[in-house]
């Protein structure tokens, strides 16, 4: 029996909690509405509470309620985890509401809102990007605020999502033998993050990325290569002495230092190569300058003998008497 009244009592608490919402959801009281959204809101009941604020919007538009429900509304859209609505609602209050005691706690959230809209390092960092603005016009907006002490930090695990994101994408690269690209991109992420944490690791790339094309290069292209494989072997000893990536440093110049002497005698064997086929060529082309010659010689005597025969008949021609001219007779 007692099961049964406890059973009894928990539907008619929950049918009348449901009764509430519907009958707010219908009604035109802004007064009930606005009582109903606010118990929801307190019972963290987003989703209901969103849905009654979205219909207190026009009903307290000019009342002194309005910033009250902009800024329950952008609340309980965070809460909600719709970041991109929350922070724009909470951007909005802010700008609308300047002299509000909330205004800077709404500033905040909506830094904090797109900071939490940011998307996965692997993915499109536009969000990323945006997070970042919107904590650094928090910063310079309120410097001396109490909650300006871990935006710093939030704009640095931002920063780092970018940075690791541009370094994977240089891992990419190289995983798939394209040393050339893995390289372009390792120096960018140096250029663009100068201070990144991840510099030794990245000089490690960029130094094996230089060695696979010395090592890899085209006959052309292949001194240059190793020489700017050498140079960065001995950046890296520099730069990061006594670690392993100055270990691997002197293992790669050792074969790099054998790669150059073994591509001396190459050179060597070529540029004789290269002299014995121009030589060949150049007799070639000495004897097919004198057929040419020779040939040209021949044609040039048959035509300055065609010639003097056509002068000999000429001649002859002019040497010849008419014949006489012949009259009839008339009868």
């Amino acid at each position: 029996m007692k099961k049964y009244i406890l059973g009894l009592f928990a539907v008619a608490v929950i049918t009348s909690c449901v009764s509430q919402q519907e009958r707010a959801m219908r009604s035109a009281d802004k007064e009930f509405i606005l009582k109903a959204a606010n118990d929801n809101f307190a019972k963290k009941k987003w989703k209901n509470a969103l849905a009654l604020y979205d219909r207190l919007a026009n009903l307290v538009a000019g009342t002194d309620d309005f910033p009250n429900v902009g800024f329950n509304t952008a609340y309980a859209n965070y809460y909600d985890k719709s970041y991109k609505l929350a922070g724009h609602q909470f951007k909005n209050f802010a700008v609308s509401f300047p002299k509000d005691p909330r205004a800077e706690e709404a500033a905040y959230m909506s830094a904090l809102c797109y900071y939490e809209g940011s998307m996965d390092y692997n993915l499109d960092q536009s969000s990323t990007e945006l997070a970042i603005n919107e904590l650094q016009d928090f910063l310079n907006n309120y410097p001396n605020s109490e909650r300006s002490k871990n935006i710093s930090q939030l704009i640095d695990e931002l920063s780092y999502k970018l940075e690791f994101k541009a370094y994977e994408n240089g891992r990419q690269y190289y995983k798939m033998g394209e040393y050339k690209a893995a390289n372009v991109a390792f120096e960018n992420v140096l250029e663009d993050f100068p201070s990144t944490k991840l510099r030794s690791k990245i000089y490690d790339y960029i130094m094996k990325s230089r060695y696979e094309l010395a090592m890899k290069s085209v006959y052309n292209l292949k001194d240059e290569r190793i020489e700017s494989a050498l140079t960065y072997t001995k950046l890296v000893e520099k730069e990061l002495p006594n670690t392993e990536y100055s270990k691997t440093a002197a293992d790669l110049r050792e074969k790099l230092e054998k790669e150059k002497q073994n591509f001396v005698g190459v050179k060597k064997q070529a540029e004789a190569k290269i002299a014995a086929l121009t030589a060949k060529q150049k007799k070639e082309a000495e004897k097919l300058a004198d057929k040419d010659k020779t040939e040209q010689q021949i044609k040039d005597q048959i035509s300055n003998e065609k010639k003097a025969m056509q002068l000999q008949r000429d001649s002859a021609a002019l040497k010849t008497p008419p014949p006489a001219a012949t009259f009839k007779i008339q009868r």
